[in-house]
C-alpha cells in the first residue's frame, strides 16, 4: 500500500517494506558510502559515548553544595557536550513506560488504519515516512508520528491516534509533565548563561511557547550498514527531551570527529540542545550532530520532544550575552523561518546553524 500521495514521490512505509521480509533495501534508502554507518550493529556497542548523568534530585536537596553542584554539571553539559541525560526527573516511571508502550502498541496497527492519519508537507502533523519535500532525495529507515501540543490553538487533538484507546489521554498527560520538565530545566540554562532565570522562557514566547512530538519507530532492516534511521543533524528547536528504548540503543553523538553510541539510562531522559539556544546563547551552548542506527534484529520506538520558541518570533543572541569582545554570531531570524530548510531538505547535518554564522570584520 502506497501512503503520503502529497508528497513528490509515493512512499511506502518502511515498517511495511521490513514486514514483507524485503533482503534488500530499495535504492532511494542506501546512504552515499561516505554517510553509511561503517560498522556492524555489534561493533557499534564497543564506540559507546560515556554522555554525562545528572540526578535532578540534587536540583532541590536541602544541602546547597549538592545543589550547586547538579546546576554546574548541567551548565558544563551543555557547554561540552551539548548532550545529557536526567534521572530523577520528577516525571513518574510508570507514565514514560505506559507512553513508549501505547506507541508501539500503535505501529503495530494494521497499516490500513495508520494510513487513516497519513501526514502531508504542509503541517507534517500525522503519520509519516519522509523528512524533506525535495524530490529525489534519500530517504531515511523511519516511520514516524509527528504532532503539535503546544501552542494550544495548533493543537488538534483529532488528529492524534484514536486506537489504541488510551493513546490520546496518554499523550496529553505525558506532554504535560514534559513541557512542566522543560520549564524547570530553561531556568538553569538560563542562571548558567548567567542571565534572569525567566529570560529564556521569555524568549521562547512564555506559556506561549511551542512544543511537538515526534515519535520514531525504526523496523528491522536487513542492510543496516547501508542506511540510517535518521541522517545526521542538528535539532533546529530549543531542545529535545528523548525517551528512548531501553533495550535496544540506536542513537549516536558526533564528538571529536567519531560518532558515539549513547547507551539509554534506565528511566532517564536524553536531553539535546538544538540550534535556536546555540544562537540565544550566542555560542556559548552549542547544539550538537546526532543520527541514528538501525539493527537487522530487533525494531525501535522513541519519543522526541521538542521544546521550542513560538515560531513567529525572532531568535536572535541574548543582549546581556553581546560585547564589543563578544559580537552577534548569528542574525535575527524567526525560528519558522529557520526551520523551514530542515522541512524542506531534510536531515543536514549542522550546515544550517553553521551557515549563520558571522564573518569576523
Amino acid at each position: 500500500m502506497k501512503c503520503g500521495q502529497f508528497w513528490p514521490e509515493p512512499v511506502i512505509p518502511v515498517q511495511h517494506l521490513s514486514d514483507n521480509g524485503i533482503t534488500r533495501i530499495p535504492d532511494r534508502y542506501v546512504k552515499n558510502p561516505a554517510d553509511r554507518p561503517g560498522f556492524s550493529n555489534s561493533a557499534a556497542s564497543a564506540l559507546a559515548a560515556d554522555i554525562p548523568v545528572i540526578d535532578m534530585h540534587d536540583l532541590g536537596s536541602d544541602d546547597l553544595s549538592l545543589r550547586r553542584k547538579a546546576v554546574e554539571l548541567i551548565g558544563e553539559a551543555c557547554r561540552e557536550w551539548g548532550f545529557f541525560q536526567v534521572v530523577n526527573h520528577g516525571v513518574r516511571h510508570e507514565l514514560m513506560t505506559r507512553a513508549r508502550d501505547v506507541w508501539r502498541e500503535f505501529f503495530e496497527l494494521p497499516l490500513e488504519e495508520k494510513a487513516k492519519l497519513v501526514n502531508s508537507p504542509s503541517s507534517y502533523e500525522g503519520y509519516g515516512s519522509r523528512l524533506g519535500v525535495e524530490e529525489g532525495i534519500l530517504l531515511d529507515w523511519c516511520d514516524y508520528f509527528f504532532l503539535n501540543y503546544l501552542p494550544v490553538e495548533m493543537r488538534s487533538e483529532n488528529k492524534w491516534p484514536s486506537l489504541p484507546v488510551s493513546c490520546r489521554e496518554l499523550v496529553g498527560e505525558y506532554s504535560k509533565e514534559l513541557v512542566k520538565l522543560g520549564g524547570k530545566l530553561m531556568k538553569i540554562f538560563s542562571k548558567n548563561l548567567g542571565l534572569d532565570e525567566n529570560y529564556l522562557q521569555e524568549a521562547f514566547g512564555g506559556e506561549g511557547m511551542s512544543a511537538c512530538m515526534r515519535v520514531n519507530y525504526y523496523p528491522k532492516c536487513p542492510q543496516p550498514d547501508l542506511t540510517l534511521g535518521l541522517s545526521p543533524h542538528s535539532d533546529p528547536g530549543g531542545f529535545t527531551l528523548l525517551l528512548p528504548d531501553e533495550a535496544v540503543s540506536g542513537l549516536q553523538v558526533r564528538r571529536g570527529g567519531r560518532w558515539l553510541t549513547v547507551n539509554p539510562v534506565v528511566n532517564a531522559f536524553v536531553v539535546n540542545l538544538g540550534d535556536q539556544l546555540q544562537v540565544l546563547s550566542n555560542g556559548k551552548y552549542r547544539s550538537v550532530e546526532h543520527r541514528v542506527i538501525v539493527n537487522s534484529m530487533k525494531e525501535r520506538v522513541s519519543l522526541a520532544f521538542f521544546y521550542n520558541p513560538r515560531a513567529d518570533l525572532l531568535m536572535k543572541p541574548a543582549p546581556p550575552l553581546v560585547s564589543e569582545a563578544a559580537p552577534p554570531l548569528y542574525p535575527a531570524m524567526t525560528f519558522e523561518e529557520y526551520r523551514q530548510h530542515i522541512r524542506t531538505k531534510g536531515p543536514t547535518g549542522k550546515a544550517q546553524v553553521e551557515s549563520l554564522i558571522k564573518s569576523s570584520p
